[in-house]
């Protein structure tokens, strides 16, 4: 699923692309579901003809700020992507090795494109439909995006403030970090690895975590998010000792990291990869 290094990649080919140019051409592909029941044409005629003013993100969420309302703002969900045609781009694991175009060259599984009076041209794609479409006013006063907490790539939350917030909870760390008015853009894939960098045991609950604790685990999410994004969300640019590289797969998956056991269990409901040698 794509998370905040994945999304920022995202935003930087849209602003790359599109800031500062007007939408020559927009088409918006009918999906109630992406749409949320939003007419195709209404989408359409916020953007065309558009100065493009600002390309947005918090946490998950991405917008793009016109010279004039409303704004369009947009989710990837679980693989949805966003790519300029012409330019090389990563592929998420969900995207599998499936061809971007068809057997025509058109676009696949088309939810939006925009292109530029410039003639460049960036689209949102996904197979799945689990990608989300809105509109608003204002980004800064849209519900979705008031109730996420700090930006942990923008904004990250300084250790003691943390340790303050997770000392009254009794809820698992790794649900913890899941939750985005705590740690807005932080998913499943960083969740663990910054546990495992910080030698936090997923399951133990927030209160029960030590300042140290807390403030190693702050500064392995901050490292580990500026170097995703560094790397423009390039998996093959993480370093070999991440646990990104043998977390997946469960029952099928490494069972070792680093030649340790490697552990998979649901934990809030999500799967976990951990390694108890590790992690206490």
């Amino acid at each position: 699923m794509p998370e905040l290094p994945e999304v920022e990649t995202a935003r930087r080919v849209l602003e790359r692309a599109l800031l500062g140019r007007r939408i020559a051409e927009v088409e918006v592909a009918p999906d109630e579901i992406v749409l949320q029941g939003l007419p195709p044409e209404a989408v359409a005629e916020a953007c065309r003809g558009q100065k493009v003013t600002k390309i947005g993100r918090k946490g998950k969420t991405w917008w793009i700020e016109f010279e004039s309302e409303p704004v369009v703002l947009g989710h990837l969900g679980m693989s949805g992507w966003i790519r300029e045609l012409g330019e090389s781009t990563i592929r998420l694991r969900e995207h599998g090795q499936a061809p971007f175009e068809d057997a025509e060259g058109k676009t696949r599984f088309l939810k939006l494109r925009l292109t530029s009076d410039e003639g460049r041209t960036v689209v949102l794609t996904d197979g799945r439909r689990l990608a989300r479409l809105w509109m608003d006013a204002s980004a800064e006063t849209n519900p979705k995006v008031m109730q996420l907490g700090r930006d942990w790539f923008l904004d990250p939350t300084p250790a003691d403030e943390l340790w303050t917030q997770l000392n009254r909870r009794k809820a698992p760390i790794k649900s913890l970090l899941l939750n985005q008015e705590l740690f807005a853009g932080v998913g499943n894939w960083i969740a663990d690895e910054a546990l495992y960098h910080a030698g936090i045991a997923p399951q133990r609950l927030g209160a029960s975590l030590s300042r140290p604790e807390v403030a190693r685990l702050a500064e392995a999410l901050v490292r580990i998010i500026q170097w995703a994004v560094e790397v423009g969300a390039d998996s093959e640019k993480y370093p070999e000792d991440w646990l990104f590289h043998t977390r997946w797969g469960g029952g099928k998956g490494d069972e070792l990291h680093q030649g340790q056991p490697l552990l998979r269990e649901a934990i809030g409901g999500r799967t976990t990869a951990w390694v108890p040698s590790r992690q206490k």
